[in-house]
């Protein structure tokens, strides 16, 4: 009996032994691929890691550098909080929180960060420049100098200590002692990438163009993938007449950020001003996605709109800005002229009219007014006097932006892929496997798994993509279906004929077919109305036929209730997350998103990893305007696989 327990034991421990052999596996790859800059294959196996013991604070902590440099700042930090509950003595991750906090601009929070930090390794110069310029950023400016005053006695010859105080001091407007610090950083370290920007931004603001020209040159040498430098150097040139120069600027900067506002903006003007009028169009098509309400954007694409003959388009985009500003002469000007050419007299007589009006009203002193929530509305850079819709324009409160390099190791690739802000798709069943992320993803369903094992061929696939047929494989749909409908020619049995229906309406549906597949799924349902999957494809059949309808400007005939069937559907399979998942996407196409989210949050409890389910909360929260949940549901479904939900992040984290 004693031997017997020593060999259980023993066995006990070797399978302990090969379950850390694994783990350790797991977090040496994802470290790896770390290092190559594949950050979603490494947060690929620090989920596997975290699932086999989630007491390691190692696989967290690399999990959170890896969302870091996806741009999850919101993600990466919950992480690292985990990573320091389980370990608070890694310097490191503190340090990690806080650089997460400051890329959210929470610079308060991440001095707290800093200095547990600096409490751990004190002799870490680079926590201590960190956190000056967070209390620079912060406003703190005495704090920082304080801070900097400690760091040049530490480190005499530390260049960046010297330029943080030069900064410190313009934004005191104490431009003297910023210079005399600047000269310091500078004949220390003539290659300080931050000290050349802070020359270029005090030139900038003196509008002293060339010496800002050849500082900014010198930043963007050193440091070649600042978006800022390139777009601030563009205004620099812009008014040295370097139209060429400023524009391969413009082009850098969005090569470098594609969805950076104040470039697409700029570059428009620019393009207009040289007249390459279909570019321009673009760019200001591209802010008036990200802005709906930016009228300076607007009435620059009318105009453009105008000069390219596309009249109707133009009258379209002066009559939004007309609207928010009734008596902007020129835009009534230029639609009196488009209505004139199009024939339009009597339009064009009013127009002309209203601006006689105005200038009447101007004279003797009656202006109009905002109310207090249309300049709530109104974006501040939106804001700008229309009258001067063909100025260039700057960061809010007419700063010029410099972009730090706090003193990180925590860097890498960012994404930055033009993601659309759609849905995703409907679960349903398919004849092929849906291919996500990294590998197939896997999803199940008792009854489903239970047809399966009835039928000898062609199984049903879960799946949540839209099927793209090629040549073989449409053929081989035809196929089946003559082989379903051959077959129930002949068979006499209802069972028989239940599992003909449901795989002829499966792959009528996979055609997109959708009449005849829920004329199938129905013909299912006469026989016998205790199986929830026909219910769940005739649900999902209506939506799409609703949906083409609707895209044709029309209303499809309501065959069936997608509601009634998706809940007869969970009546009978309740445990089946993606029926909720799906009834929750029929709520988000008829606008009712707080029946949406409650739909998504109860598939989100069956199956806590539906990342389709995160990814859909994530962007119904965008929609309803609760950011910071938003972020947060996108943020897992990214770690779930759907790495678009990394640029939705970003582009959403930058417009908060």
């Amino acid at each position: 009996m004693k031997r017997f327990a020593f060999l259980t034991l023993l066995l006990l421990s070797l399978t302990a032994v090969k379950a850390q052999y694994r783990v350790d596996r797991l977090i040496t790859a994802g470290r790896s691929a770390l290092y190559y800059d594949d950050f979603v294959l490494s947060i690929k196996y620090f989920n596997l890691a975290i699932s086999a013991k989630p007491y390691l604070y190692e696989p967290w902590y690399y999990r959170s550098i890896a969302k870091y440099n996806l741009d999850d700042f919101q993600g990466a930090e919950n992480d690292a909080t985990e990573a320091i509950g389980l370990n608070p003595y890694i310097n490191d991750i503190y340090d990690l929180r806080a650089i997460c906090k400051i890329r959210q601009e929470r610079y308060d929070e991440a001095v707290t960060d800093y200095d547990e930090a600096i409490r751990l390794e004190p002799r870490n110069q680079n926590y201590w420049y960190n956190r000056a310029l967070c209390l620079m950023q912060g406003g703190h400016y005495d704090s920082a100098q304080v801070q900097l005053d400690t760091i040049v006695t530490k480190w005499a010859k530390f260049a960046n200590a010297y330029s943080l105080k030069a900064e410190v001091y313009l934004r005191q407007q104490d431009t003297l002692s910023a210079e005399k610090w600047l000269d310091k950083s500078l004949e220390i370290d003539p290659y300080d990438a931050d000290a050349w920007g802070t020359r270029a931004a005090m030139a900038l603001s003196r509008k002293e163009w060339g010496d800002a020209d050849n500082a900014l040159g010198k930043a963007i040498h050193l440091r070649p993938n600042n978006v800022n430098n390139y777009l601030n150097r563009a205004l620099a040139r812009i008014n040295l007449n370097n139209l060429r120069g400023a524009m391969a600027d413009y082009d850098m900067a969005l090569d470098l950020d594609p969805n950076n506002f104040l470039g697409h903006y700029n570059r428009g003007l620019l393009r207009m001003q040289l007249g390459d009028d279909n570019r321009a169009i673009t760019d200001f098509d591209f802010v008036i996605k990200m802005e709906p309400e930016n009228f300076l954007a607007l009435f620059n694409r009318g105009v453009l709109h105008d000069k390219t003959g596309d009249l109707r388009a133009a009258i379209a985009d002066y009559s939004k800005v007309i609207a928010q500003f009734p008596n902007f002469w020129t835009g009534l000007s230029y639609r009196a002229s488009c209505y004139r050419r199009l024939g339009m007299t009597a339009k064009a007589e009013a127009d002309e009219f209203r601006i006689f009006k105005a200038q009447m009203d101007k004279h003797i002193g009656i202006q109009p007014r905002w109310t207090a929530s249309m300049k709530k509305m109104v974006r501040k850079r939106s804001e700008i006097d229309i009258d001067k819709y063909n100025n260039l324009i700057v960061e809010d409160d007419d700063n010029i932006k410099s972009e730090h390099e706090y003193k990180s190791e925590y860097r890498g690739r960012i994404q930055n892929r033009a993601v659309q802000l759609d849905y995703m798709p409907m679960y349903q069943l398919s004849y092929f496997q849906t291919q996500t992320g990294i590998s197939a993803a896997h999803v199940f369903d008792k009854e489903v798994e239970e047809f399966n094992a009835k039928v000898e061929k062609n199984p049903f696939f879960i799946v949540c993509n839209r099927e793209r047929l090629d040549e073989n494989t449409s053929s081989a749909i035809f196929a089946l279906i003559d082989k379903c409908s051959a077959q129930l020619s002949v068979v006499k049995d209802d069972e028989s004929k239940k599992r003909l229906l449901m795989q002829r309406g499966v792959a009528y549906a996979v055609l997109r077919d959708f009449q005849a597949a829920m004329s199938d799924f129905t013909d299912y349902l006469h026989m016998d109305g205790q199986a929830s999957m026909p219910y769940w494809m005739r649900a999902v059949c209506q939506v799409e036929m609703d949906a083409f309808f609707k895209s044709q400007g029309g209303s499809s005939t309501s065959l069936a209730s997608p509601e009634a069937d998706f809940s007869e559907a969970i009546k009978l399979n309740p445990n089946n997350a993606y029926l909720y998942y799906n009834r929750g996407n029929m709520h988000v196409a008829r606008n009712e998103y707080s029946k949406a989210i409650d739909d998504y949050t109860i598939a989100l409890n069956l199956d806590p990893n539906l990342a389709e389910a995160y990814y859909n909360r994530g962007i119904v929260r965008i929609t309803t305007k609760n950011t910071d949940k938003a972020i947060s549901d996108l943020s897992k479904a990214g770690e779930l696989g759907l790495y678009d939900a990394y640029s939705i992040i970003k582009r959403v984290s930058q417009q908060k």
